[in-house]
């Protein structure tokens, strides 16, 4: 299958014109997600990772501002914060050209194999304290609304559109959260409470498949959704990121879990996961302690409302696992209920979840 998006005249004249040589055809499945991407070596020997945002999304425009504005506020930096860097960009054609760091790996699959480890953790707390101290003035455009999630309107109806897309099991989730009153109150005190705080620079998408390793060099990539916003959303997601692992991670023998009646009880699945989380405490302990060693930030409260979006982060990934499935799991109902503790009582899991004082 010939890659089209490396052959095509925008691509070829972005970069001719940033002096880049000519992207030669090649074959072969082009690099994952939701973008167009595509990568290689051009004929003046530079490895380039090209990303086209896909106009027809209704949001492209905006999320190709944000993605730039990022890389001019990062830039000229300290060198805390090392992302790929920036080759150029086309705004007409909604394209831009990173370095392309081959053989990089998320830290998604670091994680999987035990290999994010409490050093790369501490880094990574140090770059996004770096990102939260980043010049507002230079974030672009100033936005009037937060970033979408969660979407409070689902927990009052389901757009036309998601529901006759959504798989069964999504639907069954929201089913179960749009009766549990006490969860949306809890994610509207969050949303008021995110109002009133000092706003940052902020990656505002943050999971552990935006950190990339390559080499010895840790970047964090994925810049869409930059804007000033609340520090704790970045730092919920880190947290959050492990929560969700320690659900997943429950041992593999018990593999009953992932069917819709388990011989297992909820208290059991909730146990598991407690004592999964335990073990992996120490990853955003680091983390925390990495993230108050850069950032600016002196809101005491910040680590309250962070575990307050780890406990949302925990429901949205509930949600991912669930759009591929027919009915939810057990360990999908132990994730929502676990997320729900933590969004309603944030104050009592912050210790717990390595946000310590």
């Amino acid at each position: 299958m010939i890659d089209e998006l490396a052959t095509s005249p925008a691509v070829q004249g972005l970069l001719g014109r940033l002096g880049l040589g000519e992207l030669l055809p090649r074959t072969g499945e082009s690099p994952a997600g939701r973008n167009h991407n595509t990568a290689g070596v051009t004929t003046t020997g530079n490895a380039v990772f090209v990303k086209q945002l896909d106009r027809n999304q209704p949001d492209a425009a905006r999320r190709f501002r944000r993605l730039r504005a990022y890389e001019e506020a990062a830039a000229g930096g300290d060198g805390l914060l090392d992302s790929p860097r920036c080759l150029g960009w086309d705004d007409d054609e909604l394209l831009v050209v990173f370095e392309w760091l081959e053989g990089a790996r998320p830290g998604s699959d670091l994680a999987t194999a035990e290999e994010f480890d409490d050093e790369l953790a501490h880094r990574a707390g140090r770059m996004v304290g770096a990102v939260h101290s980043l010049p507002p003035e230079k974030c672009g455009e100033p936005e009037a609304n937060p970033p979408l999630l969660p979407p409070l309107d689902f927990f009052e109806a389901l757009p036309l559109a998601y529901h006759t897309q959504a798989s069964g099991a999504s639907l069954e989730a929201w089913g179960m959260l749009q009766r549990d009153t006490e969860l949306a109150v809890g994610l509207r005190r969050l949303r008021t409470e995110e109002a009133t705080a000092a706003v940052a620079p902020a990656h505002c998408d943050l999971r552990l498949d935006q950190f990339l390793l390559h080499g010895d060099r840790l970047l964090l990539c994925d810049w869409e959704e930059f804007r000033t916003a609340d520090p704790a959303r970045d730092v919920g997601g880190f947290v959050g990121e492990w929560l969700h692992r320690a659900v997943l991670d429950i041992p593999a023998q018990d593999t009953e879990l992932n069917s819709p009646s388990p011989q297992l009880s909820h208290q059991d699945i909730v146990r598991r996961g407690t004592a999964e989380l335990d073990r992996l405490r120490t990853r955003n302990v680091a983390f925390w302690q990495g993230y108050r060693e850069t950032s600016a930030a002196v809101d005491p409260d910040l680590a309250v409302r962070a575990t307050a979006f780890a406990g949302w982060h925990l429901i949205d990934r509930m949600f991912a696992a669930a759009e591929q499935r027919p009915r939810l799991t057990a360990v999908d109902r132990a994730a929502a209920g676990i997320g729900r503790s933590a969004v309603l009582h944030p104050e009592k899991f912050t210790t717990v979840l390595g946000l310590e004082a």
